[in-house]
């Protein structure tokens, strides 16, 4: 931790924790409580003799008195798991130092000095995957958010700002490759059969930025020219035997420097850029000056075994560590409440460079689900909390879709209410002032004030106040006059009652029914608790296309009827408000068919309405289908259960999947012809083979659903006919939900194709997982057990246990087998790697959003967590607050 265990010294501590907290409970950190530190760190140097089972650490600090600090003599270094070996103080053995629990306290005179300390570690033994570990031979680190406190003692917080040396040497044999931040400045071989390299990082950053990889690696390498002249060498760096499957990431990698320089004026700024392939990884990459070091997973991609959603997810990831260059390196976090700085603002910037290389429309309904599945339940949940936290006890707790894509559509709100370009002078005015500095939150929002002319003093309670706010909306008619009017509520979260009205930008339009259009797209913008707009020239009721392009990250109530969603769902020229239709349509049968608010003749009504607009979506031939594929997904459960104050996850599963079936029968023959077209499309990377692709899957769903028969027939021919991972991993995925014979042959062949490949592996156990079989749950018992489980890579209890945390069949079986399933990992994986362990929590901490049957199992298996000994402080935090 970066506080002390005890108030010797709380003038040192970044934050002071509560005092005296209940037993077991790590302390709580406050935002209020940021002190600057006392001592600054202008220079490290780092010496590694390397080994997988013993790596020898000789740090050398040059530490100055901070004028902006409280003049302590004590300099607090803070440490994890590590003893120090050796402690110098200006090149003579110090005296003057103790330990305060994990961290090592130095007392110190005078204005300057020069700190040396020694540490021995195991990376080998580290299966939190935090610090510098072991990764199947080879040596790499993950310091974010406080790994480096486990490799030296160091004031390991990213306020402390520091120009890196580093030399490593290790034996020549394992270790050929030597790799760190910056550029290499010298190398050499010595006659021993070792080797050593050493490297310079000229820009100052706090120690999560560091890193450091050593291993046998072969590089993809190519060259790129930035728009001053600056020639810069890249590489991606694999295993031997993975570099045919690096160009798509390398091509993407290009493509980003390229246009963070036309979007956002953003040059590179080392001669070298370095990105490394790692198996074992907690996360999915992590943006270390000049060396990126990358789950596989979003580095290796070829037809043969990714997916176009995985090609999608690798060009939007490389785009996030790369621009995090500029934001997030360049300018960091002052301390880590101020994380959605970083995050927040640089998913906008991936998602407008996603958007840029492909569908603009498609991406934006992408973006716009994974919020709605994953962050609006988090901020109706216990774990609630603002984009700019107010405290924490567990600092990786907070890497949540709330920082990260509510944190991005907050800014995105900035930039629709000031326009690109303006939105653009703010960040170029932000990048100018805080340039090599560690910034706040509250600095990036007055750069965009003053440089767009903004006044965004009541917009900053999007940064404080949790919650989705809830927007109603009426519109009514008089004469040749519509009235607009609005109101919103923010709903109270865990900490915060009572909320104040916030400013949400909404882009309307108004139809005319007659002629299918309107008269141009108005910016209204809601400040207030309520409000009216006027709007003249309707001789007749018009029809409201409203949020478009998800303006604003509210939950819209808004009572339509049917016909009106049928109308926007075929005329509506925004497409994101054309989804929202197709999506409204099924949304509103579905909630009212789980609510028992359906008779005969309504859920008859319904279905019609929904199978009209769902067969003029296949029919219409001005659509693409990547389009087309997007309008023909039913809304997520997730996502239903949140229209619900209290949800029944079985009855949302049924009512779901009956849908499902009606439509798979009643559009049997449009979904055949559908599917048919697509299956003569040959395979290529293009938007319309991409878009085939999808709507082949999207059909097949239905058509398994109307008729399994058919549909495993179909799937069956589908699978062994693909020469691409989409039409494969699709077709798997309608088996793995049937009971029909050639669910298992496709498997069996499926899993011995692909032996071997440990991220296509992850793809056999997840679509089993997250499967809607009669004995899914059986199946995955069976899977845990299986020769190619591990718990100790996390890319694989993902794989096995987070597909079946978000599969209702599973987790909300009636039994509650579910519920103890993930209960159960939790207990065991803890141990092992917390970090992973923690993330699990939050789908049993919904327990309050359920039906009372379910809510107290849930509950119940919370309560078996938390009488757990020795819980990490990740999952204490996390399973704490579901409880309280």
């Amino acid at each position: 931790m970066d506080i002390a265990t005890t108030p010797a010294d709380p003038a040192e501590n970044t934050q002071i924790a509560d005092a005296a907290p209940p037993p077991h409970a790590p302390p709580v950190i406050r935002r209020e409580d940021y002190l600057p530190p006392a001592w600054l760190v202008p220079q490290v140097s780092l010496d590694f003799r390397l080994g997988l089972d013993a790596t020898h650490v000789l740090a050398t600090l040059s530490v100055q008195r901070n004028p902006d600090g409280n003049g302590t003599s004590t300099l607090r270094l803070n440490g994890d798991q590590i003893a120090p070996l050796a402690v110098r103080i200006d090149g003579a053995d110090a005296e003057g130092w103790r330990m305060d629990g994990a961290d090592l306290l130095v007392e110190l005179t005078g204005e300057a000095h020069e700190v040396a300390i020694e540490t021995a570690l195991n990376p080998a033994a580290n299966s939190q995957l935090m610090g510098l570990y072991a990764s199947h031979g080879m040596l790499c680190t993950q310091c974010e958010a406080e790994g480096f406190r486990r490799i030296t003692f160091f004031p390991d917080r990213p306020d402390v700002l520091s120009t890196y040396t580093v030399r490593m040497s290790g034996d020549k044999a394992a270790f050929p490759i030597l790799l760190a931040n910056g550029n290499c400045t010298a190398s050499g071989e010595e006659a021993d059969g070792t080797h050593w390299a050493q490297w310079h990082d000229p820009w100052p950053k706090p120690s999560y930025l560091f890193a450091l990889v050593a291993g046998d690696l072969i590089a993809n390498t190519a060259r790129f020219t930035t728009m001053n002249g600056r020639e810069v060498t890249l590489n991606i760096w694999v295993r031997p035997g993975d570099e045919g499957r690096t160009q798509h990431a390398m091509d993407s990698l290009v493509n980003s420097m390229k246009w963070d320089e036309d979007a956002f004026g953003r040059e590179y700024d080392l001669d070298l850029f370095n990105i490394v392939a790692v198996s074992d990884f907690n996360m999915g990459a992590m943006e270390n000056k000049g060396l990126n070091v990358f789950n596989t997973r979003y580095v290796l991609a070829d037809p043969e075994t990714a997916t176009d959603a995985d090609y999608d997810a690798v060009e939007g990831v490389i785009g996030h560590e790369y621009f995090h260059n500029w934001s997030g390196n360049r300018i960091t976090c002052r301390d880590w409440f101020q994380l959605s700085l970083k995050e927040g603002f640089t998913v906008l910037r991936d998602q407008l460079f996603s958007s840029a290389m492909g569908s603009e429309a498609v991406k934006r309904i992408e973006d716009v689900r994974v919020l709605r599945i994953a962050q609006f339940p988090e901020d109706s949940g216990p774990l609630a909390h603002p984009i700019r936290p107010d405290s924490y006890q567990e600092i990786s707790n907070f890497y949540t879709a709330t920082v990260y894509n509510k944190g991005a559509e907050v800014i995105r709100m900035m930039r629709t209410m000031a326009g690109p370009e303006r939105f653009r002078q703010g960040t170029d005015l932000y990048f100018d002032r805080h340039d090599g500095e560690a910034a706040t939150c509250e600095d990036f929002v007055t750069a965009i004030e003053d440089g767009a002319g903004l006044d965004l003093g009541q917009f900053r309670l999007w940064y404080s106040q949790s919650g989705t706010p809830q927007v109603t909306a009426e519109l009514t008619h008089e004469g040749t006059r519509a009235t607009l009017t609005l109101t919103q509520i923010v709903p109270p979260t865990p900490g915060q009652p009572d909320k104040q009205p916030m400013p949400i930008p909404l882009r309307i339009a108004l139809y005319d029914r007659e002629t299918g259009k309107h008269g141009g797209e108005q910016l209204i913008v809601l400040d207030k608790a309520a409000d009216s707009f006027v709007f003249n020239g309707f001789s007749q009721p018009p029809v409201l296309s409203i949020n478009r392009g998800f303006s604003a990250p509210v939950a819209i109530r808004f009572a339509r009827d049917n016909a009106d969603l049928v109308f926007l769902a075929a005329h509506d020229d925004d497409p994101f408000a054309r989804y929202e239709a197709m999506q409204g349509l099924m949304l509103q049968y579905l909630v009212a068919g789980v609510s028992e608010k359906l008779d005969d003749a309504a859920r008859e009504q319904g279905r019609a309405a929904i199978g009209q607009a769902l067969a003029a979506v296949i029919a219409d031939p001005a659509l693409d289908d990547l389009m087309r594929g997007e309008l023909m997904i039913l809304p997520a459960e997730a996502y239903i259960a949140e229209q619900l104050p209290v949800s029944d996850p079985g009855a949302i599963h049924a009512e779901r999947e009956a849908l499902k079936v009606w439509l798979g029968r009643e559009l049997a023959a449009q979904l055949r012809t559908l599917h048919d077209r697509a299956v003569a499309v040959p395979y290529s990377r293009d938007a319309a083979a991409r878009g085939a692709r999808k709507i082949k899957t999207q059909a097949l769903v239905l058509i398994a659903a109307g008729d399994p028969q058919e549909g495993a027939r179909r799937a069956y021919a589908q699978y062994s006919a693909a020469d691409n991972m989409t039409d494969r991993q699709g077709a798997l995925m309608v088996l793995a939900s049937l009971d029909a014979p050639e669910r298992e042959r496709a498997l069996a062949d499926f899993h011995q194709r692909y032996q071997g490949n440990a991220l296509v592996i992850d793809k056999w156990f997840s679509l089993q997982a997250s499967a809607f079989h009669p004995d899914v749950l059986a199946h995955i018992e069976a899977l845990a057990r299986h020769p190619d489980f591990t718990m100790s890579n996390p890319n694989r209890v993902r794989a096995l246990y987070m597909a079946a945390a978000v599969n209702p069949r599973v987790f909300h079986h009636e039994g509650g087998e579910g519920y103890r399933m993930i209960g159960n990992l939790i207990r065991q994986l803890d141990p092992i790697n917390p970090q992973t362990a923690a993330r699990f929590v939050p789908s049993l901490g919904r327990w309050r959003r359920v039906e009372p049957a379910r809510a107290a199992l849930m509950r119940s298996e919370l309560e078996r967590i938390a009488a757990s000994p020795d819980l990490s402080r990740d999952v204490r935090e996390q399973v704490t607050k579901s409880l309280g």
